[in-house]
């Protein structure tokens, strides 16, 4: 019998998706023209709980934890009827609204099945790069995180 060959994943192994829809009916969109993708990772606060019965270690207790999602899209377009995605239209009216309107849910796995996959709600942030004449238009999406980072079965497995 032989060993599997192990690889390295890819950075471009990453599907993100948006709710269309709402948290009792999702509609999971996907967010086409992702051109960078950086998952997040819980970002612990972390408080000192020393005592004098520790024998001299430090002690440490997590009190809470947030997150931020980071990403590039390519600006897609249909230019027959003038309108843009669907899923960068709803990011970039939720970075100008406030309250519920402000926040997206959004979901991201690993697109061949493997088990890593998250979902959360977040505050969106939308920075359109600019560029010179030769660029395309590109926007960096912040989505900070409110409330939790959820582990979720990937979609796909």
């Amino acid at each position: 019998m032989s060993t599997p060959t192990e690889q390295t994943a890819l950075a471009r192994r990453w599907r993100a998706q948006l709710n269309m829809g709402t948290a009792e009916a999702p509609d999971w969109m996907t967010m086409m023209g992702v051109t960078d993708f950086k998952p997040p990772a819980p970002d612990p606060n972390i408080e000192d709980s020393s005592d004098y019965e520790s024998g001299g270690w430090n002690g440490n207790t997590k009190t809470a934890q947030g997150w931020e999602l980071t990403f590039t899209i390519n600006r897609k377009t249909n230019d027959q009827v003038k309108v843009y995605h669907p899923t960068h239209e709803k990011l970039r009216a939720a970075a100008y609204a406030f309250g519920s309107g402000s926040v997206a849910h959004m979901r991201w796995f690993d697109r061949e099945g493997f088990p890593e996959a998250y979902e959360g709600k977040g505050i969106v942030k939308w920075e359109p790069s600019g560029g010179e004449h030769t660029a395309l238009e590109q926007v960096e999406i912040t989505v900070t995180g409110d409330g939790a980072l959820s582990l979720i079965d990937n979609p796909l497995a």
